[in-house]
């Protein structure tokens, strides 16, 4: 069987990019076909700070506050009366942390001979923007605006990038929505919420490379929910790729097994769903979220034997989200076990 790869999803508790590029290649240089920056600093905590700044936009107001101490407690917008909320207004960051970490990690891709390895960008998914701006009652109709900004974004990125960046689209809030709805429905309303996240890719230059990550929330180290099967996860995988553009590469899929400070569950019967996706094609990855530093290396060997034995294939190995909500040594042990995964 051909060897696995590692997946690095994004963050990396670090002082700065250099610093978690470094690590993350010291590590699992081999095993990697990606390398993001390690997101660090404010975007450590994923899209937070771009919700904060709102703080400033001249066409909204502060509906409710909070201090992101949990789901249901952070910073909640209303558009100002009179006001019409903009993109033009909008600064995301995507653009210019991904400019300016660029040229380090040309310099560490080339220090540690990563030949072939792609510089990895991470995309929000306008809706996640959307739902913690302004709430569940109102994300869907004020999407547009956070579409618009990381559109504008990703086109940038792309002009200076080409085929030399990976663009990793990421869905949190699809993936809780499908595993929230109730079983008979969970197909319909993985197929309603794809035409939204493909959008943003065809609005990207043709042959633009991406993934795509899917993931049931990481605030603070915690999951915002946790499926009992991974039937719901692969309803929208099974949506995603019916709807995906053939002109812009989907390059891998990765699918969150663990939850989390929540290692995979041992039983057999939560992974028996993946089946579908024996039919993935080829030339798309299947990236397995499991590794986990809070669970036994056998354990999790084990797991890994059994999602390559449903899915007929050798899958490569990751945590199920970033590792910047963890401690510097946890997230040292997370990286350790998906090289000990992908030797195994």
């Amino acid at each position: 069987m051909p060897r696995r790869h590692i997946h690095l999803v994004g963050s990396y508790p670090a002082a700065d990019a250099r610093q978690a590029m470094t690590i993350m290649a010291d590590v699992a240089g081999p095993y990697l076909r990606t390398l993001a920056d390690g997101e660090v600093g404010a975007r450590r905590n994923w899209i937070a700070h771009i919700i904060d700044d709102l703080r400033d936009h001249p066409d909204v107001e502060l509906r409710t506050d909070g201090d992101w101490s949990g789901y249901d407690d952070h910073p909640i917008y209303k558009v100002r009366r009179g006001h019409r909320f903009r993109s033009g207004l909008l600064r995301l960051g995507h653009a210019k942390e991904a400019g300016a970490s660029y040229a380090v990690f040309k310099e560490v891709r080339a220090e540690h001979r990563l030949d072939g390895v792609t510089f990895q960008v991470g995309v929000p998914g306008d809706l996640d923007l959307a739902l913690f701006s302004f709430g569940p009652a109102r994300a869907f109709v004020r999407r547009g605006p956070f579409r618009d900004a990381l559109v504008r974004e990703m086109r940038e990125i792309a002009a200076w990038g080409g085929r030399d960046v990976l663009f990793q689209i990421e869905v949190p809030a699809e993936t809780v929505m499908v595993a929230t709805a109730p079983g008979p429905l969970r197909a319909l309303v993985a197929r309603s919420l794809v035409p939204g996240l493909i959008k943003l890719v065809t609005a990207v230059p043709p042959g633009s490379r991406f993934g795509a990550h899917l993931c049931v929330g990481d605030l603070n180290n915690r999951a915002l929910k946790r499926p009992d099967s991974v039937a719901p996860v692969v309803s929208l995988v099974k949506a995603l790729l019916r709807a995906w553009p053939h002109d812009r590469p989907l390059e891998y899929v990765h699918v969150p097994l663990a939850a989390g400070d929540q290692p995979p569950p041992l039983r057999t019967g939560f992974y028996q769903a993946l089946e579908p996706l024996a039919g993935l094609p080829s030339g798309i990855r299947f990236v397995a979220g499991l590794a986990h530093e809070a669970q036994d290396a056998d354990d999790q060997r084990r797991i890994l034997r059994i999602v390559e034995k449903i899915l007929s294939r050798t899958v490569d190995v990751a945590s199920a989200c970033g590792l910047g909500r963890r401690s510097e040594e946890d997230a040292r042990r997370a990286l350790e076990r998906a090289v000990a995964l992908a030797d195994s």
